[in-house]
């Protein structure tokens, strides 16, 4: 059954109003309100997030796209993972790394004592008998890249350790122009 809209039956009667223009006016308000607070803010808080997001990236590149040493100490992980054990009481540590899918590379430097460069040395499995007075083990095209010159007073001495895959090959430069804290140079080397 259908309803038919119903005629006004005589002239006397007088059609029905139009509905109260301030009514009208709130009606058309609380739909704008709603529709602001259902799809404005999620897609403020979209515009936000994205933002946040974006600027994070842009501080992860530009840590990862430095070159050069970073002063402070490589992570607990890269430690492990280059096999360098930095003494806990070294000063003057910063390094650097280098990745790509052929090989990775962690440049190191500290100042210790002559007990941390003893420690460090057999925790990277060799000790001071190998180092070899004016060996400079560390290659030109990583000294480079660290920025390290090894042209200062010295006495220099270096060292070369190698390992089988996938540990790392260690090359060590040590300055002992200070005889009771040398400034220890180290590149880790290993093919992921």
């Amino acid at each position: 059954m259908t309803t038919v809209p119903r005629q006004p039956s005589s002239p006397d009667e007088e059609p029905r109003q139009a509905p109260d223009r301030g009514r009208v006016i709130r009606r058309r308000a609380l739909t704008l309100l709603t529709i602001v607070l259902l799809i404005g803010i999620p897609a403020g808080y979209l515009v936000i997030s994205a933002n946040q997001s974006r600027n994070s990236g842009k501080d992860k590149e530009a840590k990862y796209s430095a070159t050069g040493l970073t002063i402070g100490w490589p992570s607990k992980v890269q430690r492990r993972l280059y096999e360098t054990p930095i003494p806990g009481y070294s000063r003057n540590v910063a390094y650097y790394e280098t990745n790509n899918y052929k090989v990775s590379r962690l440049y190191a430097q500290f100042l210790t004592s002559n007990a941390g460069l003893d420690t460090f040395l057999k925790r990277a499995g060799s000790d001071t008998d190998e180092l070899k007075k004016g060996d400079l083990a560390i290659s030109d095209r990583d000294r480079n890249v660290a920025g390290w010159e090894f042209t200062g007073p010295g006495p220099w001495y270096g060292l070369t350790r190698s390992q089988k895959d996938p540990s790392p090959t260690q090359t060590i430069v040590v300055n002992r122009s200070n005889p009771d804290h040398p400034m220890v140079f180290v590149v880790s080397m290993t093919h992921p």
